[in-house]
């Protein structure tokens, strides 16, 4: 049996070039120009931050299943900036997690601190999405990443805005 982490990163090459074919990447970077404005650091946020709480809106795991199915992105990520949270770590995995880029969407003009982008990335046109949603980092997880695959997209982020965890 494959181990859960190869068989998330096959679900998001497949999700990916499904994307890629309704929406192209030359799209994205037009809507990017048009739309994103401009974010908030979380290194900032972060080291300037009391707590130093990074809060994640989380709906499932692949281990545990459901958390909390009908959680809101509307009512949970302000909930947890009021409660003192310095940053917001939002799941877009869909499959694996219950969560979407629409839950970024919703969540940013209601709050005022940093959203990371929490997904399995592995190719520039998620962080196109990123920037474009309004998340202000994204996660990048190594073991799913050559060395060379870790360099680019952090290149590719910070060239985008976005910081890199």
């Amino acid at each position: 049996m494959k181990d859960i982490l190869s068989e998330i990163i096959a679900n998001k090459r497949f999700e990916i070039d499904l994307q890629k074919q309704a929406i192209p990447s030359e799209q994205l970077q037009e809507k990017l120009s048009d739309e994103v404005q401009p974010g908030y650091s979380m290194k900032q946020a972060l080291a300037s931050s009391a707590t130093g709480i990074i809060a994640e809106f989380k709906r499932r795991s692949p281990s545990k299943g459901w958390i909390k199915e009908n959680a809101q992105a509307g009512l949970i990520p302000p909930a947890y900036e009021t409660a003192g949270a310095s940053a917001l770590s939002i799941l877009t995995d869909e499959k694996f997690f219950g969560g979407t880029l629409r839950d970024i969407r919703t969540a940013r003009p209601l709050v005022n601190i940093p959203i990371l982008r929490k997904d399995f990335i592995i190719d520039k046109y998620q962080l196109l999405q990123a920037r474009i949603v309004g998340a202000d980092a994204v996660l990048l997880i190594a073991a799913c990443l050559t060395p060379d695959e870790c360099h680019t997209l952090t290149m590719q982020a910070h060239e985008l805005g976005l910081e890199v965890l």
